[in-house]
């Protein structure tokens, strides 16, 4: 049985593809929304979701909460005397979530499909993917949490939807995407996101906003720091709550009997929060200049995640985009049942068979180079991308390199993921080394192909035609690594976009017809003719199919009107 899950910094929901449509599933208290938090006793009694978030203020050394932040990283929380990495904790809530539908359904899964943040790293989606695992799950994909929101969304109908962005503001994350439908067709045209911005950082506002009216005698200070902490993030959520309906909150904590309480008002929190406010913007303005998209053009501003029901954030969204958003699905439920739909699509469920979604890759991909400056010193260390950011996958480039030093007989060639101009600042993916035929520095060359699929898997190529030497490397998780069968299919599905552009029939048919139109003219006829061959050739460098298919019209338009006398 596959199923869907969405895990939540705050909440997480488990939905099932049933009877052509997605539907969530209640845990054992008959909620659809299972607190992502994990209580161990020192005697290994584990408690998930409520009743572990009710052991937050009595035993917080041994409760966890808002661990997936930590995704991916060497940190470890200290439960019930042992230490857990963030995957670990992960896994118990995932497994309560395969629990809660093998009671309601009878069956026990055995596949999942878990939700990510769009922004999350090569490292955060082998954690999730490994979380999955240690929960006795087969993972066979992972979806990014708004292209699930999105599929929720704009499958209501199965109409064609213009581009929109889904606007997914969680307890921990921050993720934008711009999306489009035609014709059965989910596009994400591009995402991007901040994983340190959520409403956990709304909480850490408001508690900065009222500490010094709540507590002038300094009550809290005689409090373990942890424990002050939760007691402030509770009244803090409390509090964001009610100032979601009310202009006025009381901000309380309760210590042996003894209330602290001040009151806030909507507006002061807001001046609070101006700052992570902000920061919203970022990521929205990156997407829309990735996929060339104009704010003015989006279809929707379609509102996913418990923290967009902030007043403020609402009024922050509506300045930016000059209207009003789109809160017709339920921002805790859609990506649950969108991470269902996927696994529809996965089964191939004849309710959604004519429906195809296409992904980008979230991250930069490229390797380590060195450039020479304009005074012949060498710097090293640098980022070149290859694939870059928001370009739709399963996809293929190649770039070529030359050797920098005379009689260089080897290239470590440092695969990497981010952004950054110094890849100090972005992640090893892995190390290819590959040996050179001695010759003067700059005449060995070095093509170095990436190819990427949805599933994280990336195969590099190297070919240095002077000495004809291929060299392969296959980078993904090693521990969620699929069988032989299932790699060589991946592999094969690859290979088949391991050409450039120029080599392929439509592209070389038409730069042949350009051509001889070209020999067949004088003039100024010629001089336009070789203008629209070096625009087409351009494109085609570029290696961008969205680019490559506008230029190719414009050539085959111009080469028909040519054709029939109807130009110059």
């Amino acid at each position: 049985m596959l199923i869907g899950i969405d895990l939540g910094t705050t909440n997480s929901a488990v939905a099932i593809w049933r009877d052509g449509a997605a539907e969530l599933v209640p845990n054992a208290l008959g909620e659809v929304l299972t607190p992502s938090a994990v209580h161990v006793a020192r005697d290994g009694t584990t408690l998930i979701g409520a009743p572990a978030l009710d052991r937050l203020a009595t035993d917080p050394l041994n409760t966890a909460t808002s661990f997936k932040r930590l995704m991916g990283t060497a940190r470890t929380t200290n439960l019930g005397g042992t230490q857990y990495k963030a995957e670990d904790i992960s896994a118990l809530v995932l497994r309560a979530l395969r629990d809660d539908v093998e009671a309601h359904t009878g069956q026990a899964p055995t596949d999942v499909v878990i939700t990510v943040p769009a922004y999350f790293n090569d490292r955060q989606r082998q954690a999730t993917r490994r979380a999955g695992e240690l929960a006795g799950l087969n993972v066979r994909r992972l979806i990014n949490e708004p292209t699930a929101a999105a599929l929720a969304f704009g499958l209501k109908d199965k109409g064609d939807r213009e581009p929109f962005l889904v606007f997914d503001l969680g307890g921990g994350t921050f993720d934008v995407s711009i999306v489009e439908m035609f014709e059965g067709i989910v596009e994400v045209r591009a995402s991007a996101g901040d994983n340190r911005l959520g409403g956990d950082d709304f909480n850490a506002a408001l508690v900065g906003l009222v500490m010094g009216d709540l507590d002038p005698d300094g009550v809290l200070n005689g409090l373990d720091a942890e424990r002050r902490r939760i007691l402030l993030t509770r009244a803090a959520q409390r509090a964001r709550h009610v100032l979601s309906t009310a202009d006025t909150a009381q901000f309380a904590v309760t210590i042996d009997g003894q209330t602290l309480s001040t009151p806030v008002t909507e507006a002061a929190f807001e001046t609070a929060c101006e700052d992570l406010l902000r920061r919203l913007r970022d990521p929205v303005v990156r997407s829309l200049r990735d996929c060339c998209v104009d704010a003015a053009d989006l279809s929707d501003i379609v509102l996913v995640g418990g923290a967009t029901r902030m007043p403020v954030v609402r009024r922050a969204i509506t300045r930016m985009f000059g209207r009003f958003p789109n809160s017709s699905v339920h921002p805790d439920h859609a990506v649950a049942l969108g991470a269902a739909m996927q696994a529809g699509l996965i089964a191939r469920d004849a309710a959604l068979d004519e429906v195809r979604i296409t992904d980008v890759c979230p991250y930069t991909l490229g390797i380590e180079v060195a450039e020479h400056d304009a005074h012949g010193g060498l710097q090293k260390g640098l980022f070149s991308p290859i694939i870059e950011r928001n370009t739709p996958v399963p996809v293929s480039r190649m770039e070529t390199y030359s050797s920098l030093a005379d009689n260089q007989k080897q290239i470590d060639l440092n695969v990497y993921q981010g952004e950054a101009r110094e890849v100090a600042n972005n992640i090893l993916l892995g190390v290819l080394k590959v040996k050179l035929p001695q010759r003067p520095a700059g005449e060995v060359r070095v093509e170095v192909r990436f190819s990427y699929d949805s599933s994280g898997l990336l195969d590099v190529d190297v070919h240095v035609p002077d000495s004809g030497l291929t060299q392969n490397m296959v980078i993904m998780d090693k521990e969620s690594r699929p069988d032989a069968a299932e790699m060589a299919r991946r592999r094969e599905a690859l290979a088949r976009l391991k050409f450039h552009p120029r080599e392929a029939a439509e592209n070389v048919a038409l730069i042949a017809r350009a051509e001889r139109m070209y020999e067949d003219h004088l003039g100024e006829v010629r001089q336009a003719v070789g203008r629209w061959i070096t625009e087409f050739t351009g494109a085609l460098n570029s290696q961008d199919p969205r680019r490559i298919a506008d230029a190719r019209q414009m050539l085959q338009t111009n080469l028909d009107m040519l054709d029939g006398q109807t130009i110059l």
